[in-house]
């Protein structure tokens, strides 16, 4: 656990990678506060200190959550859909206004791995999702925050917590990585600023 963050606000708990990066936290020793539009969506052990039912596009929902916090992961998602979308880009901004506004310095975000690739590689379904990323990492890129920036393959559900995946700067070299070891990740940025200000590829072996 981090000496200067004991206090973490997380965006997007209950999809699967924020209720696998959920528990994890807490076992950390940090005080997690979620925010939600619906906490039955939460496990019923979830945990976590603070429940904000609200939205991510809603700017006082956002500075509500971030009350007396010390730092923030942000794990947004699109429940799937492939459509076009500004939720993660927009959602980000807000969040982004609200931590300086309370003067947090430290922010994780997960994105995807596809902003590492030539985007002419990307494939054609996956470009609408990636673009938002990508507005999204231009969000973060920009901050003045401590930024990091995770770029995961697929997050595989059905893979175990193994703390002994990869992570590289602006580097992929494995094909998935499991949400468990994702959230692992994200809790560890909280404690190191080895990885600030950087775009950094995580990724498994689980053979």
């Amino acid at each position: 656990m981090s000496d200067s963050i004991k206090n973490v606000a997380i965006f997007g708990a209950t999809g699967m990678t924020g209720k696998a990066t959920l528990p994890l936290a807490v076992a950390a020793g940090y005080n997690v506060t979620v925010l939600v539009r619906d906490p039955a969506r939460l496990p019923d052990d979830h945990k976590a200190s603070r429940v904000v039912v609200g939205d991510v596009l809603n700017k006082e929902d956002v500075k509500k959550t971030l009350e007396g916090q010390d730092a923030v992961i942000i794990i947004l998602g699109t429940n799937n859909s492939l459509s076009p979308t500004t939720l993660m880009s927009e959602g980000t901004k807000i969040i982004v206004e609200s931590m300086k506004a309370r003067g947090i310095r430290k922010v994780v975000g997960c994105m995807s791995a596809f902003l590492l690739w030539d985007r002419s590689k990307v494939p054609a379904r996956m470009i609408p999702v990636t673009e938002d990323h990508d507005r999204m990492y231009t969000v973060l890129k920009t901050s003045g925050l401590d930024y990091v920036a995770v770029m995961p393959p697929h997050i595989a559900d059905d893979l175990p917590l193994t703390e002994s995946y990869m992570a590289a700067e602006n580097m992929l070299k494995g094909r998935a990585i499991s949400k468990h070891d994702l959230g692992h990740f994200f809790v560890k940025c909280l404690s190191t600023t080895e990885w600030d200000g950087k775009a950094v590829g995580v990724w498994g072996d689980y053979k």
